[in-house]
């Protein structure tokens, strides 16, 4: 049962999958008839599952579900990481790549290596006020509000010592 993202309650589990780069508005397109397509019909046992996804800055691709209607089984979880395989596929696009850190420079979503992160705080192109992204929030309101933070507060903190 998909809902708009918008409607989904605060306390809505969330799964957040980052792009290897930026999705052209095609590919934007291609993602919402197939995630239309998905949650529409996505279900917990045969239970229907009311449920939601959102691609943000063309970049991330966000899948909600409200636990408190029916709650998601391992196998509907193992389905949606299959809608998100297949996504992949159709785009050549990798959702799964844990080797790249999203920050946002000039209002644009910027992904920087892990091998390289070293480097780029010593030059100064990333200080400890950069945004950057905690995809491991679990719930719609802290996708809101703690989804988006200053490096210094996440695990790269290390970094700035």
């Amino acid at each position: 049962m998909l809902i708009p993202f918008e409607n989904m309650p605060d306390d809505a589990r969330v799964w957040i999958y980052q792009a290897d780069r930026k999705l052209a508005s095609t590919e934007v397109e291609a993602v919402n008839t197939t995630g239309e397509k998905f949650f529409e019909d996505w279900a917990a046992h045969g239970a229907p599952l009311k449920s939601s996804f959102k691609i943000f800055h063309n970049q991330f691709l966000v899948i909600s579900v409200d636990e408190n209607f029916n709650k998601a089984s391992g196998c509907s979880i193992d389905s949606s990481v299959g809608f998100v395989k297949q996504v992949e596929q159709q785009l050549n696009i990798n959702f799964f790549d844990r080797t790249k850190i999203a920050f946002i420079f000039n209002e644009e979503v910027y992904l920087e290596s892990l091998s390289n992160l070293k480097a780029s705080v010593a030059e100064g192109k990333i200080d400890e006020s950069t945004l950057t992204f905690n995809n491991l929030v679990s719930s719609k309101s802290e996708l809101e509000t703690s989804w988006v933070v200053p490096a210094k507060s996440t695990w790269l903190g290390r970094y700035f010592n």
